[in-house]
């Protein structure tokens, strides 16, 4: 039994012909019309002939349907916006170049999820629906809405509780550049291309926050998601373009905003941050206590400048250390006698 493959629409760039000469011609013929219209009206006051009848039968019937039906036809493209139309339910065509374009006037802007021919970026639902219906210029900001907008565009995703791979809860946030390279996919396949970015961000980051710990554990993992930020980062990158090639989406860069212990645990995670950082410097402290007290000794013994036995070699040595290692300024007791 064999796997089937999903095969996604094919986009179909169009290359329509310029909108200005479809204007002056569809301005010409209802000129053409209005002045054939007036002629026929004049030749039926002075004499009533089937030919006049015609014409203006011909004329009022142009100017009252047909006359409009190529105005329809104009296109607008703005820079970075594509627009996906539809003939009568099936993909005529895709227009990716800004410009003022003729296209088939029974050709339909598609849209997505909302409002049947509704807005693919944003949307008109609702009273928006409504308002749109209502005046020209309202139609015209509706239309605007349902093209597909190229541009590189920003998703800050909230913040989002979730567990790293050793179960403590975290809070983190993503913030993904991403843009439609594909304007087609992103109408047809999915039923809205932004939220459904935001929806595989949310899912791609709960794959990959949990393979990781939240710092370095004991095991000494090479990879954290606080210390290994960038290659996490990437390989979030790599998992949301898998999910997201669907809608004809290309994820440009990932970028981990915000990560943080959860509230109910940052007391006690910061304690022992805290607690590991002290051992940290106490060892470091001793290293470097030790080192002094060898040198110290060494120097002694080498410059023949006084002669300890063991005893006194442990006495001088516990002092050195306890001025070295205390946290406090030592109070030196100087002795004018003996050491005895």
């Amino acid at each position: 039994m064999t796997e089937k493959t999903r095969s996604y629409q094919e986009e179909k760039l169009l290359s329509p012909m310029n909108g200005f000469g479809a204007l002056i011609l569809s301005i010409l013929l209802l000129l053409a019309a209005i002045a054939g219209l007036i002629l026929a009206a004049m030749s039926m006051e002075q004499e009533e002939t089937a030919g006049a009848l015609t014409a203006l039968i011909v004329c009022i019937v142009y100017l009252s349907l047909p006359g409009w039906i190529p105005l329809m036809g104009l296109k607008i493209i703005q820079p970075n916006e594509a627009a996906v139309y539809t003939l009568f339910g099936r993909y005529y065509g895709t227009i990716a170049k800004p410009g003022f374009f003729f296209i088939n006037p029974f050709c339909v802007m598609f849209g997505a999820a909302g409002t049947g021919v509704g807005g693919v970026s944003v949307g008109v639902t609702g009273a928006g629906l409504a308002a749109a219906k209502s005046t020209p210029t309202a139609q015209a900001a509706a239309a605007a809405k349902r093209k597909v907008s190229l541009k590189a565009m920003t998703l800050n995703n909230e913040r989002q509780k979730i567990n790293d791979r050793d179960g403590n809860p975290i809070d983190i946030g993503v913030v993904v550049i991403w843009r439609v390279v594909n304007a087609t996919q992103a109408v047809f396949e999915v039923d809205n291309y932004k939220d459904y970015v935001s929806v595989q961000a949310d899912a791609a980051i709960r794959q990959i926050a949990r393979l990781y710990p939240y710092d370095i554990s004991e095991e000494g993992d090479e990879r954290s998601l606080r210390g290994s930020a960038s290659a996490v980062a990437d390989e979030l990158k790599l998992e949301l373009q898998e999910r997201v090639k669907i809608a004809g989406i290309e994820v440009l860069e990932t970028r981990i905003a915000h990560l943080a212990y959860a509230q109910e645990i940052a007391a006690a995670m910061l304690q022992r941050q805290q607690a590991d950082a002290l051992i940290a410097a106490r060892q470091k402290i001793v290293d470097g206590a030790v080192g002094m007290v060898e040198m110290a000794l060494e120097r002694l013994a080498k410059n023949d400048v006084v002669r300890l036995d063991d005893e006194r070699k442990a006495a001088m040595v516990s002092n050195l250390l306890v001025v070295l290692c205390g946290s406090k300024d030592a109070q030196p007791i100087v002795n004018s006698g003996t050491l005895y």
